[in-house]
């Protein structure tokens, strides 16, 4: 029997990554040290109070079952974390959990765009901000963030006919991967373009927690007028290190959380009740080993692109975020293959500029999953490798 698929699927390849871990592997196989930077998992455990809220709950049979919606103590768990850490005031209307922000920004384009509708993405930006509404027919334009701009969107640079067609636009800050964060005047902005053209804006706020060198970690709703123009996704993922467990938040205008909320409906019967008591127990409880984590990213920051640096690699200093995002060595224009190179030479495995969009090109993404005393190891093998004097 010959099978035809959806043409869609013709896009989806396995692609450079998959290349890139198996000769990783390889590798391995041969006895080689490998330094695995290339994945954004945290290498923190969740807290022993989280841990601990989990087990317990998932002892009781009766959590087994489906949730069908949100815990109430879910709900007010992350009204009153929303209220003391942005001072922002949210209804439970305003509120959904989803199985991770991936889920939530690949589905809502399914609840908010039609075949055909413009959507604003990032370019460079996560693959997940276009893939959604490429899902469902949505036509993608891209903005561009370039370095002379400051890698912020130049919403005067969008064409008015682009801007007025443009039914949905997404948008993160601190950014992955090019690893900036934006300032208040930004939001402030955008919001005002938002209600200028009626277009809905998704703000992904997955690192707000992981900001560096005294800045402040925002929300896109606490500023006015941003809950009449769009929504904020929030995880629990890098902030808590609840990656597995699958677990975020869509948060602001209630009528777009309720649309996707009767979209869900169809789709989904709720969140594990164990994830739900983990997620209220993180965000109820003490809050020091957030800040702790921060400082160490920063660490790992401070030794990885400083480290780089003090070798002649001229990595800008990450301003949030758990990656780091560096031009390609003088030498070399391809992030591919400058990736593989440095794979084999030093045994140090990173990102292509190249996934993350036609802008990442010249650029590598390294993830900080690793202590301090490692990534030291790691500026030493590159150093000692010559990669960077192209020898």
């Amino acid at each position: 029997m010959e099978f035809h698929f959806a043409k869609r699927m013709d896009l989806f390849q396995e692609g450079i990554f998959s290349q890139l871990d198996a000769r990783r592997r390889e590798l391995e196989r041969q006895g080689r040290k490998v330094y695995n930077l290339s994945v954004g998992t945290p290498d923190f455990p969740p807290a022993p109070h989280v841990m601990q809220a989990l087990t317990e709950a998932a002892a009781d049979p009766e959590n087994w079952k489906y949730a069908l919606s949100d815990r109430p103590e879910l709900i007010e768990a992350v009204r009153g974390w929303y209220r003391r850490r942005y001072q922002v005031e949210l209804e439970p209307a305003e509120i959904m959990s989803l199985y991770g922000s991936q889920e939530g920004l690949t589905h809502i384009g399914l609840a908010v765009c039609d075949p055909g509708d413009v959507v604003l993405a990032p370019n460079p930006g996560y693959p997940i901000f276009e893939m959604g509404p490429f899902l469902c027919g949505a036509k993608i334009v891209h903005y561009d963030l370039l370095e002379e701009k400051g890698y912020l969107p130049d919403l005067s640079a969008i064409p008015e006919e682009t801007a007025r067609a443009a039914k949905m636009m997404v948008v993160s800050y601190p950014a992955n991967p090019i690893c900036r964060t934006a300032p208040a005047s930004f939001y402030q902005e955008l919001i005002a373009f938002a209600k200028k053209y009626d277009i809905i804006i998704l703000h992904d706020n997955a690192y707000s927690e992981i900001v560096f060198d005294g800045q402040e970690g925002r929300s896109f709703l606490s500023f006015p007028g941003a809950k009449e123009v769009g929504v904020e996704y929030n995880s629990l993922s890098k902030t808590y290190n609840l990656t597995g467990a699958r677990i975020s938040f869509v948060l602001g205008n209630r009528e777009i959380v309720g649309k996707f909320r009767t979209l869900r409906s169809q789709i989904d019967y709720g969140i594990f009740l164990p994830v739900q008591y983990a997620a209220v127990a993180a965000l109820n409880g003490p809050q020091d080993g957030v800040e702790r984590q921060r400082l160490e990213y920063q660490a790992r920051r401070d030794a990885l692109c400083g480290g780089f640096r003090s070798i002649g690699w001229n990595v800008p200093d990450s301003q949030g975020s758990m990656f780091a995002w560096a031009p390609l060595p003088a030498g070399y224009t391809n992030s591919v293959e400058f990736c593989f190179e440095l794979l084999e030479r030093t045994g140090l495995l990173c990102t292509p500029g190249s996934a993350f969009g036609t802008l990442g090109e010249g650029h590598v993404r390294f993830a900080m999953v690793q202590p301090v005393e490692v990534i030291r190891e790691i500026v030493a093998a590159v150093g000692s490798s010559g990669i960077i004097q192209g020898k």
